[in-house]
Order: C-alpha cells, then structure tokens, then sequence
C-alpha cells in the first residue's frame, strides 16, 4: 500500500480508538487500547505513541506515510495550542495534549473535542454527507454535540462552542448535572437520564413491564425502557415522550438559532431508531419556525464508533489542506 494516511484518535474514558485512514476518509486499519487513567492520564500520550508503532510494524509500514494525527478529547479545547481544559473523567487540567503528542510521535498533531469530532466524521463519510450546516447530537452517558456552519465546526471564545448536552431544558428544578447546574438536557437525554426518569415513573407506582425487570435485575438500562416500548408499554411510551419533548424543544432553539441543513442524532441511545426518532420530529416541528424546518433533516448517525476517528482524518487533511 503506497498512499499516505491519516491517523484517527478517539480517546474515552475506558478505551481509546485508533485508525489509519485514507484521504478519502475509508478506514484501512482500527483498533482500540484501553485508557490508563492512573497517574492523572499521564500514560496516555505514550500509549498512543505505541499502538501507533505497533501497529505500523505489524503491517509493515513505514511512518512516514502518516501525514498526521486528529484527536479528540473530552472537554472543551483550546484550537491554537492543542490545550485540553479540564478533562474530568481523564484527569487532565490545561494539558497540552497536542506539544506532548507530537514531541512523542515526531508526526504533526490536532485536536478538538471528541463530539466535535463525531460532527465532523459524520458530516465528512456518515449522515450528514453534502451538509455545510449541520448539528450533531451523541446521546451517550451523557449528551455531546457539535455544531458545524458553512463547513466549519463552531469553537467559541473559549472552546465551549457546541455543548449541546448543557442547554437548559428545565428551567426551575431539574436533576443535578456534573456540570454544576441542574436542569440540562444531559440529566434527560443521556441513557443515564433515560433510567433516572424511568425509575421517578415507577417510584410513582404505575404498572409497568419496567418494574418487573427492574425487580429481576436489580437494576434497570435505556435499552430496557426501548424494548418495553416495543411491547407497547404505557409507562415506557411515556419515559420515551419525555425525552423526546426535551429533545426535540433543544434541538428546534438551537436550529433557529442556525438554521441548519441536517440534524443527525448519534450515541448509543440512537440505536433505538424510529422509536426515538419520531417523537422527536414531531416535538422538533413544533416547535421550530416553519422556514426552519422546511430546511431541515433529522437523521440517525451512521458511523457509530468510527465517528470520532474519521471526524479527526478530517481534521488532519483539513488543517494541512490536502
């Protein structure tokens, strides 16, 4: 193989994924190594030197056929200095991720947060093909976004552009977030959030299909709520059009904010498809101005978890201009 590549970095809180991919944005090779939290994530930048070499002796290429490296991180970013604010779930306070990693690598390095990331592959090679303008929503553990206009993703003055998760969905009251507020779509529509209402549902003491499995298991999931919904249970439609209101409510502001061409709704919770996505439509077209929604397409995300490593090719061929 005699092209060049670009090198995906997706680091999480429990594994880091990793990609060698074309300038076309189709992955060669992907990999995952786990994340070594100890010592404030002071091994990582070494880890991810490794797996890199690794791997490049196990297919036997050489390095200098990587162009670069595109990484995301959890946590707002500063752009120019590659700095990592504060990842809390890694440990990192102002960490300069970008100087450490390319004094390891000897490869030029970019970084942005990892929601950005999924926005950006997911506008590149997934659902959002074709689309300048464009928002991204990841409902996960928690909720992530990134918010792209005119090809570009949006920044902010200090990094915090596109933290979707932390739009204020309950004014008054609302669960606590880890952010330190309370009220945010992420206390709702994250799969932690989809659990926290459900068990307020049942604490209620409606009969559900949810309080059996809760009962057998102990302990209840966002999949369980979206299986019981399929068996057409009441409690768990109404779990689900909770979400769906807040949801769609947050993405209908945000979109007449910026009037975008696609909406693409990724993480883990999207797996739920229709289900998810139809109540959210209809809250989303209530509630956004008619011009708005005319323009607009919400879809389910379609790279799954090869969003961030494509999203961070992009970054790289972007930044060089290739």
């Amino acid at each position: 193989m005699e092209e060049n590549l670009l090198v995906g970095v997706d680091l999480g809180g429990t594994t880091i994924k990793l990609a060698f991919i074309t300038e076309q944005g189709v992955i060669v090779h992907k990999w995952e190594v786990p994340t070594n939290r100890d010592e404030l994530g002071s091994y990582i930048v070494s880890d991810i030197n490794d797996a890199i070499d690794e791997k490049l002796r196990e297919i036997g290429l050489k390095k200098t056929k990587l162009l670069g490296i595109g990484m995301g991180a959890p946590g707002p970013v500063n752009m120019e200095q590659g700095l990592i604010y504060e990842a809390v779930n890694i440990g990192w306070k102002n960490y300069p991720l970008k100087r450490l990693l390319e004094e390891a690598t000897d490869l030029p390095v970019f970084v942005d947060n990892d929601a950005n990331l999924a926005a950006l592959g997911e506008m590149w090679r997934g659902a959002g093909e074709g689309a300048d303008n464009l928002i991204c929503v990841t409902l996960g553990t928690g909720v992530g976004g990134g918010i792209i206009t005119n090809g570009q993703i949006i920044h902010g003055v200090n990094g915090a552009g596109g933290e979707i998760g932390h739009i204020t969905s309950i004014a008054e009251g609302g669960a606590h977030c880890n952010c330190g507020k309370t009220g945010c779509l992420e206390t709702i529509a994250s799969a932690t959030g989809i659990v926290r209402i459900a068990l307020e549902y049942i604490q209620k003491g409606q009969s559900s299909e949810l309080s059996k499995v809760l009962e057998a298991n102990g302990l209840l999931s966002a999949k369980d709520v979206f299986e019981a919904v399929k068996n057409n249970d009441t409690v768990a439609k109404d779990v689900i059009n909770t979400i769906a209101f807040h949801l769609g409510l947050a993405i209908a502001n945000l979109s007449n904010g910026i009037n975008p061409e696609k909406i693409v709704i990724g993480g883990g919770v999207s797996k739920a498809g229709e289900i998810l996505l139809q109540p959210v439509k209809e809250y989303f077209s209530k509630f956004t101005f008619p011009r708005v929604r005319i323009g607009a397409e919400i879809k389910i995300a379609i790279l799954g978890n090869d969003a961030g490593v494509i999203g961070g090719a992009w970054l790289v061929k972007n930044e060089l201009g290739k």
